[in-house]
């Protein structure tokens, strides 16, 4: 094994220990590591054997890559060996924000969307149980607000194409931890009717008139008239 495939094979291990973290199955997370590590074309063969996997759990991966939306199957079957027909190619998906937001949208479609319709069913039980299982209804109403808001945060951020949530990332990355301090204060003490009035009278405006509001809120007349020095 060459040091550079000994590296590649070492990071798809590594990768599919993160993998659990994600809700990833380690099998799964491994096979979509040596495909990050290694840029494809690879069939399933040539995976199996570079991991040690046996056919099945290597088909199995395979596939359920291709469900996360991880890996994709190549334009063009490929020759794996001297021997027998080429084999379907698998390619990963190279956009790391495009794999990213599927992930996200994946679990939660696994795990959050589940689960609401549990939370409900309790929610009304405990009403239905009558002033003995008061305290129980407020507890489990309060939960199943908090998982709905949280759902709906993901499925705003999945809906994001992937260069702009890669734009929106950068920004952060950009921002001081002054300006990031500064912001959460300035949202915890505005109400949410006015943070979602803000927000959407923003999503209304086009590109250039947003460029040209920034400029002139971030002028010197404008941050004296504000007194924001």
């Amino acid at each position: 094994m060459s040091s550079v495939e000994a590296i590649q094979v070492a990071f798809a291990r590594a990768w599919g220990e993160i993998g659990a973290a994600w809700g990833v199955a380690p099998s799964t997370a491994a096979v979509q590591g040596y495909l990050l590590a290694h840029g494809g074309p690879l069939t399933e063969p040539e995976v199996r054997r570079a991991l040690g996997m046996s056919h099945r759990a290597a088909s199995l991966a395979l596939v359920q890559c291709e469900e996360w939306g991880l890996v994709r199957r190549a334009e063009a079957p490929r020759r794996s060996g001297q021997r027998g027909p080429a084999a379907v190619a698998w390619v990963v998906v190279g956009d790391h924000w495009e794999w990213f937001r599927r992930v996200a949208a994946a679990r939660r479609a696994r795990e959050t969307d589940p689960v609401l319709p549990v939370i409900e069913r309790c929610v009304a039980d405990a009403r239905a149980a009558g002033p003995e299982a008061a305290d129980l209804q407020e507890r489990l109403a309060a939960l199943l607000e908090f998982v709905r808001r949280f759902d709906r945060g993901v499925e705003v951020f999945v809906r994001g194409d992937p260069a702009a949530i890669e734009r929106l990332f950068l920004a952060l990355d950009r921002l001081r931890p002054d300006s990031v301090d500064s912001l959460w204060r300035m949202i915890g003490t505005l109400d949410a009717d006015e943070l979602s009035s803000a927000l959407t009278t923003l999503a209304k405006l086009p590109p250039p008139a947003v460029r040209r509001l920034v400029a002139v809120a971030d002028s010197a007349a404008m941050r004296k008239l504000l007194g924001i020095g």
